[in-house]
């Protein structure tokens, strides 16, 4: 069960859209089989649908999401081969056939849909996008050349309201990396901290890690597909021990 409310709460979005992709589609396989004078059998319409729906199709990319466009019915042409010799039987199936086909692009529909239904929710330029709760956070050191610290959470929540996203000068700060040093020789990292007990916004399906720049005032977070860079006026950092 857990699991289940897990994969629900992560999935929202997307999981209306495509309740919402067949219901139209069950709404119009009811409405073209009231139609007919003769009624086929109901469980070899939902098949014929289910074989519509097969096609030759390709893949792109849209959005950080992979779509697939059909373009070639073949189901369609796999029911008229089997139904070739029996007119009446086709004549009586080839309209929910041919259903199954069109159900790709309401799908495909229901993906923009959803998509975009979850840009409008979780707009991938705010921090409390991917830092929806700020109760339970704590800093880990990762780098030896980082101060002791401790997350300022009076600060964090006034100021991740009106952070920003912010360019990242990947080559700079590479260069930066490279050729500075600390008094004890040791190379100096931007991002010696990550934020620990960080959660998305519910249902937004994201899996990200946030690090805090070396003077506090950066958050750089982490995703699969990309990173974004965040600035406050304030350090979020108390240095040194409570």
């Amino acid at each position: 069960m857990l699991i289940i409310d897990f994969y629900f709460v992560n999935h929202f979005p997307s999981m209306l859209m495509d309740s919402l992709a067949f219901l139209l589609i069950g709404f119009l396989a009811y409405h073209i089989y009231q139609k007919q004078e003769e009624k086929p059998k109901k469980w070899k319409v939902f098949i014929v649908i289910i074989i519509g729906l097969f096609s030759f199709s390709f893949t792109l990319p849209v959005f950080e999401t992979f779509i697939k466009i059909s373009i070639l019915p073949l189901g369609v042409w796999i029911l008229y081969f089997i139904f070739r010799n029996k007119v009446e039987k086709w004549v009586a199936y080839r309209r929910f056939a041919w259903l199954g086909f069109f159900a790709n692009f309401i799908f495909l529909t229901a993906t923009f849909a959803s998509i975009l239904f979850h840009n409008l929710l979780y707009p991938g330029s705010e921090i409390t996008t991917y830092i929806a709760e700020t109760g339970e956070l704590s800093i880990i050191t990762l780098h030896p050349s980082a101060r002791e610290a401790t997350i300022n959470q009076l600060v964090l929540n006034q100021q991740i309201q009106t952070m920003k996203s912010k360019r990242i000068d990947s080559d700079g700060w590479y260069s930066e990396i490279v050729h500075m040093e600390d008094s004890l020789g040791r190379r100096v990292e931007r991002f010696p901290y990550q934020l620990a007990g960080t959660f998305p916004k519910w249902g937004s399906a994201l899996n990200n890690t946030v690090y805090v720049e070396k003077d506090g005032k950066g958050l750089l977070v982490t995703t699969p597909e990309k990173q974004l860079y965040f600035r406050s006026e304030k350090s979020l950092l108390t240095v040194g021990k409570e």
